[in-house]
């Protein structure tokens, strides 16, 4: 297919990727928070509490509901871009890069909805996967900018 009839959606990828990140951050500061207002510790002068520990949980499943939307959309882009400009997948490790994010995003999410004081290895597995997390954003950020490399002029 023709590159300029995908320039849309490539913007569309952009967009999403750079907000996926924003996502991972704002968790990463209200998970924070949230691990402050759980065990009393004194906030920052820049993170009031706010309506205390339900309004910040709700705001980081909001954000978190938010990152898992970004983070499919980016995989149905990527497949309907790649299969549309090169008719196969595999092009690059991109696609195994994008699985493995796609995956650990989906469970973190999984894990978040299993926290509960019945339930101990959920709250260290969820952490433990957004840790790793960060290295996957990196890898997938680098991978993608070598396939955009292929799509420019």
């Amino acid at each position: 297919m023709n590159l300029p009839s995908f320039l849309w959606l490539w913007k569309i990828a952009a967009w999403s990727m750079g907000l996926s990140i924003m996502a991972y951050l704002l968790l990463a500061i209200t998970g924070i928070w949230m691990f402050r207002v759980r065990t009393s510790q004194n906030l920052p002068s820049f993170l009031p509490i706010i309506g205390g520990r339900s309004t910040v949980r709700s705001l980081h499943y909001t954000i978190g509901i938010t990152m898992v939307s970004l983070v499919l959309l980016l995989l149905a882009i990527g497949i309907v871009g790649t299969l549309g400009h090169f008719g196969s997948l595999g092009q690059s490790s991109h696609l195994v890069a994008g699985l493995i994010v796609v995956g650990l995003v989906l469970l973190s999410a999984f894990s978040a909805t299993q926290i509960s004081s019945r339930r101990t290895w959920a709250r260290p597995l969820h952490i433990g996967v957004n840790i790793i997390l960060f290295a996957g954003f990196a890898w997938v950020s680098i991978t993608g900018w070598s396939v955009v490399q292929k799509y420019l002029p």
